[in-house]
């Protein structure tokens, strides 16, 4: 990722050479990742907000802006960005300016926690677990290959009693090691955990991960691997309002970034609530596109902002 200087004349040259204008930076702080920027971004009459930074930043943004029609484009930066490996954009800011100029625009559903917004996935258990036992210096040296270290920590915890309803129907008890709900279905690493979710038909899926031992775990990963239609030891629902109520507090995250522990997740959709800038063509409802026309005008971003 370039340095802030570069990231402005990457952006700015790539904006300039088809006459947008130069554009407003809104700086985020530990206090705010960015919600109250992208707010103040609109109240200033921005058209297209450009999320820059990784998990935590883009769900602020996403906050934000779901609801309205101003435009999210995505530049991932951190230790990342769940959102822009499902768009495929990597981690090139000059492509994901291009993209944003010579893109599409989709309007894909957002799940909604307590108020705060996301658009990958939200879950409670081995997922929160294995983020909160990934230490971001090996975030930061070896990127997503660190989350494997944390699984393996993650692995050593027990199953909870839980509770799962969905849209209001009948408790489904479970002493699952993850409940997973997803708007997109791609991991970091390229793997696919929920093949059916369509972040444009009005549900989120919901996939209830029960391994006990390393061999059930073997076993599952090998049917998400393989893509198989049933993985073993996983069961797979589509819902729009999900309820989750466990034992005892339980790690949570949002968009692979950690919110507070706790015994409930709750979580609502609202239907194609965002507008967000997508890699041409936008029909592929994984988001997970082909963005070679994308790159290779990019390289003449970073070209004129190397000058």
């Amino acid at each position: 990722m370039p340095d802030l200087d570069e990231l402005r004349r990457i952006i700015g040259e790539g904006l300039a050479s088809v006459g947008w204008p130069e554009p407003a930076w809104y700086e985020t702080t530990p206090e705010d990742p960015g919600e109250g920027q992208a707010r103040q971004a609109v109240e200033d009459g921005a058209e297209m907000v450009f999320a820059c930074g990784g998990d935590g930043t883009v769900m602020a943004v996403v906050t934000a802006l779901a609801g309205s029609d101003v435009t999210m484009a995505v530049l991932p930066a951190g230790t990342g960005n769940l959102l822009a490996a499902n768009l495929g954009l990597g981690t090139d800011p000059a492509t994901g300016v291009q993209v944003a100029i010579e893109g599409g625009r989709k309007r894909i559903d957002v799940g909604v926690v307590d108020g705060k917004c996301f658009v990958v996935m939200a879950g409670m258990g081995f997922d929160a677990q294995m983020l909160e036992k990934t230490s971001d210096e090996a975030k930061k040296r070896i990127g997503w290959l660190a989350y494997i270290g944390g699984g393996l920590k993650a692995l050593r915890e027990r199953p909870v009693q839980t509770r799962i309803v969905l849209d209001g129907g009948k408790v489904m008890p479970r002493r699952p090691r993850s409940v997973i709900v997803g708007n997109v279905g791609r991991l970091q690493g390229g793997v696919t955990l929920l093949t059916e979710a369509d972040p444009a038909d009005g549900k989120l899926d919901v996939a209830i991960l029960s391994p006990n031992n390393l061999g059930h775990w073997m076993s599952l990963a090998w049917g998400v691997i393989r893509r198989r239609e049933s993985v073993p030891l996983m069961e797979t629902y589509t819902a729009e309002r999900i309820e989750i109520h466990s034992r005892s507090a339980q790690p949570r995250q949002l968009d692979g970034d950690l919110i507070e522990p706790g015994r409930h997740l709750k979580i609502s959709i609202k239907p194609r609530a965002l507008l967000l800038s997508v890699p041409r063509p936008a029909s592929d409802p994984d988001l997970a596109y082909d963005v070679s026309t994308a790159a290779e005008a990019a390289e003449d971003i970073r070209e004129a902002a190397r000058e």
